[in-house]
């Protein structure tokens, strides 16, 4: 009488195991609270950096029209949609905290 209980448990001993070590979900938003070292207006990238890492954020066809508003050196926390690793994360969102710039929030579609 054992037995089948044993048995009815092991499926769901193996689904949890499954879920366990799936990969997290690709597209992931993340928040980075950094400088703006370079804005890329030809290949539609910004630089920044976080914790030590210097890394491009793409830019949406949406914010293309605005980056070049972007203060360099200024500091912006920035909204992305992580990718897999070997893309890069693509802007969503951005805040200007400190620098002057016509643009200082991007929502996704527009500047205000």
């Amino acid at each position: 009488m054992g037995l089948p209980r044993i048995s009815a448990l092991i499926p769901s001993f193996m689904l949890c195991l499954t879920l366990f070590f799936l990969p997290p979900a690709l597209a992931e938003e993340r928040s980075f609270y950094s400088p703006v070292i370079h804005v890329d207006k030809e290949e539609y990238r910004i630089l920044i950096s976080t914790l030590g890492a210097v890394f491009w954020i793409e830019v949406p066809d949406a914010a293309k029209p605005h980056i070049e508003k972007l203060p360099i050196s200024g500091l912006v926390d920035f909204v992305v949609e992580m990718q897999a690793e070997d893309q890069l994360p693509i802007l969503k969102t951005w805040k200007v905290k400190s620098g002057e710039s016509t643009c200082m929030y991007f929502n996704g579609n527009e500047c205000k």
